[in-house]
């Protein structure tokens, strides 16, 4: 399940590079959708050299810093940091039930908030994933379904996601531009409601 989902990441990064690019050449560098390309191509990779039995967290591990040493940009060790706390959480079990997945969220999105420094409300990544991670918990909470937890997550995700629109950006290189940053999408942002609904896609 967890190989399938970041197999997912990899196809939806590429059908969306050019639109995450577009995004990015406003506040950014423009290349968030081309560095996600070859992070995930690299993961792709490395999923193939991993042994079928590799149990999740370290599979989450091994992922997190393949996209570190990959991902050009803020992205790749945000990203990564995600990957390889949620990794740490999973632990060494052979298997991880619905009700652990809320707690890899939690992990991966207090990992983020950490290495990028940043918090709701500065126009980044966790904008869209801190409030995915607060929804799927409350779902799993009121005992849904691992699948439609993940569906209440991606809309949280999406609602997150277009808060970053009006705001100023206090992180990352959107941060040169002030008031100008105001009216745009953050690409980091968009990447992310696009990772999440991948992950959840699986098993629905």
């Amino acid at each position: 399940m967890v190989r399938a989902a970041i197999a997912r990441c990899r196809q939806v990064v590429e059908r969306h590079a050019g639109y995450l690019t577009r995004l990015d050449a406003v506040l950014g560098d423009g290349d968030h959708g081309d560095n996600l390309v070859i992070g995930f191509r690299a993961v792709d990779e490395l999923l193939a050299e991993l042994p079928d039995e590799t149990a999740p967290g370290e599979l989450l591990r091994a992922v997190g810093h393949r996209l570190v040493a990959t991902v050009g940009g803020a992205s790749g060790p945000l990203y990564g940091t995600a990957f390889i706390e949620a990794g740490a959480e999973a632990g060494d079990a052979p298997t991880i039930p619905a009700v652990r997945v809320g707690a890899l969220f939690r992990a991966a999105s207090d990992g983020l908030a950490r290495r990028g420094r940043c918090a709701v409300g500065d126009k980044t990544i966790l904008d869209t994933l801190a409030p995915a991670t607060a929804s799927f918990g409350a779902a799993l909470d009121r005992g849904w379904s691992a699948p439609n937890a993940f569906g209440a997550a991606a809309q949280a995700a999406a609602r997150g996601m277009r808060s970053t629109r009006p705001l100023v950006a206090r992180r990352g290189l959107a941060m040169r531009l002030g008031e100008r940053a105001v009216g745009h999408l953050d690409p980091g942002a968009v990447s992310c409601l696009l990772l999440i609904r991948a992950i959840g896609s699986i098993g629905r």
